[in-house]
């Protein structure tokens, strides 16, 4: 009997408040929609990371000819120079390389002509204008400054590259959209709180004589509260609903459909993270609407 005046004192109070609550739906579906956009932004970026930084390698680029670095002033990098460094890399860098390989100014060149057949910008190159190069796959990418101090500055060795340089700017782009997203998220929340607060406020001004007959009755002040609770939870999380469904049907639409199919090599966060986010986003909803109503109900309907 109790649960069903609970759930009458709930209908009433939504449908005569109806205007603020499609409010607090709405201001509640924005905010977790960019709470839920900050989250898969990050995830997004550990993707990239964890596929991208398996495959940069260090490239350890020996001296050509003409160089003007003065570890190339004796010219091109000799066979005892290249031997040197292969043995440098096998013995002080063991614990450091997991994989190694010398290219060849031939087999440079070949790959050169496999990636750009037609030349580089208009400019057809040819095997003497290749160098010849070590490739390092390190066991942690993070340690390239280890490799590049015990390298650089050798005979032979003209410069040593971190192929992870490419990447960190698109890394730095989305780092920054994700914290973006995430301080326009913390105002649309704040935003939300207060507007769950007003809801709530009004409804308890609005139903003073209820809630008095129900503490002169001897009701709990969780029975008098429980309904507006409800209310503000409700409202919560149906907005944090649609935000899961909005946040679902983009990763659907424009990533996986549109976006993966344009671009293949890349790994996409997929609607599988989405779901794992929605726990997380109607958790944030139910916390946002508890928390204003006992802040709130404990002024209006206290006994």
């Amino acid at each position: 009997m109790r649960f069903q005046f609970v759930l009458a004192e709930v209908g009433h109070g939504l449908r005569r408040n109806l205007s603020m609550v499609v409010s607090v739906v709405l201001v509640t579906f924005v905010s977790l929609a960019f709470v839920g956009a900050a989250a898969l932004l990050q995830l997004q970026v550990d993707k990239l990371k964890d596929k991208w930084y398996d495959l940069v390698e260090v490239s350890v680029f020996l001296c050509p000819t003409g160089s003007t670095m003065p570890t190339c002033a004796a010219g091109e990098a000799t066979e005892d120079q290249i031997a040197e460094i292969g043995s440098v890399i096998d013995g002080e860098l063991g614990s450091e390389v997991t994989r190694s390989y010398f290219e060849t100014k031939a087999e440079a060149f070949e790959a050169f002509e496999e990636r750009y057949p037609d030349g580089y910008q208009g400019t057809q190159l040819t095997e003497d204008d290749m160098q010849a190069s070590f490739r390092l796959k390190l066991a942690d990418p993070e340690n390239f400054q280890v490799v590049s101090d015990v390298l650089s500055g050798r005979e032979g060795v003209e410069v040593v590259e971190d192929q992870r340089a490419v990447f960190e700017p698109l890394f730095l782009a989305l780092n920054r959209a994700s914290l973006c997203a995430a301080g326009l998220a913390v105002v649309m929340l704040l935003a939300a709180v207060l507007l769950i607060t007003t809801t709530i406020r009004l409804s308890a001004v609005s139903r003073q004589r209820e809630t008095g007959i129900m503490r002169l009755v001897g009701a709990s002040n969780l029975f008098v509260q429980l309904p507006f609770m409800l209310e503000g939870a409700i409202a919560a999380v149906v907005g944090s609903v649609l935000a899961v469904g909005g946040l679902w049907l983009g990763v659907r639409y424009l990533v996986t459909d549109w976006l993966k199919q344009s671009v293949d090599w890349v790994a996409y966060v997929g609607t599988t993270d989405v779901l794992a986010v929605a726990p997380l986003l109607v958790g944030i909803a139910v916390l946002l609407a508890v928390v204003s109503s006992v802040v709130t109900l404990n002024r209006y309907t206290r006994v």
